[in-house]
């Protein structure tokens, strides 16, 4: 593996992001409804000096976390979607590159964009700063948990976006996967009582392996899982992309 080859991949996605409107949209939609919460939750009935609001949404869910689930799968559908529907993938493929190379190549420029994104919200931190005087350690975990989260749903949306040559059939497979894994403790108890498999769906849950780190709680379980995730759904866009290499 050559990381010659990926950091060509790498810039070519990264140019083709900022030479579209798309990721200023979707930063700029990003940066709008996270700074809704974080300003909701340092002016409301209860104010206080942290990220939480910012992180989870002092009104719901809309929070950073539960963001990743909607633009995540928006910066990847087009990443192999397009290529496939343009007839440029098959040009890709026969230049002298590693399935791998390129998968990793796609996953860390739209990685990239999205630690910019994230980058773009450290005005709120300082802002606490200014104002208040909150905890550091609750902060940097739940940046690190969003990074996290924000890499396992790229990986989501790169695989998604390999089975389908349609952008909109992409993002809609990747956000009802995110969707699942962010909602999936929420069948752990149906009726009157706790299921047998509520543990190992309380596990999968992605909303369960952050809510710690908001808190400055760094569980090792936490990082593993979602490495883990991450790895496993790149394993298997490099396994789609090679059947395309075939066909």
């Amino acid at each position: 593996m050559s990381f010659f080859s990926i950091k060509v991949i790498w810039i070519k996605e990264l140019k083709a992001y900022f030479n579209s409107p798309i990721a200023y949209i979707i930063t700029a939609l990003f940066l709008a409804l996270s700074g809704l919460s974080f300003a909701l939750s340092i002016t409301g009935r209860f104010p206080e000096a942290s990220m939480r609001g910012f992180l989870f949404g002092p009104i719901g869910p809309i929070g950073a976390f539960f963001l990743i689930v909607l633009i995540a799968p928006a910066l990847t559908m087009r990443l192999f979607a397009e290529e496939q529907k343009l007839g440029t993938l098959e040009l890709l493929l026969t230049a002298p590159l590693r399935d791998i190379e390129i998968v990793l190549g796609k996953f860390f420029a739209a990685l990239s964009l999205l630690t910019v994104m994230f980058g773009l919200t450290l005005y709120f931190p300082l802002l606490l700063y200014w104002f208040g005087d909150p905890d550091l350690l609750p902060i940097l975990t739940g940046y690190l948990g969003l990074f996290l989260m924000g890499a396992m749903g790229i990986s989501v949306g790169l695989f998604s976006s390999s089975l389908t040559s349609n952008q909109i059939v992409s993002a809609v497979l990747a956000t009802a996967t995110l969707l699942l894994l962010w909602l999936s403790n929420v069948t752990s108890t149906l009726g009157d009582g706790e299921l047998p498999w509520a543990s190992l769906v309380r596990f999968l849950a992605m909303s369960e392996h952050v809510r710690d780190m908001a808190y400055g709680v760094l569980d090792s379980r936490d990082i593993v899982y979602f490495i883990s995730l991450t790895a496993f759904f790149l394993f298997l866009t490099v396994r789609a992309v090679e059947t395309r290499r075939w066909k």
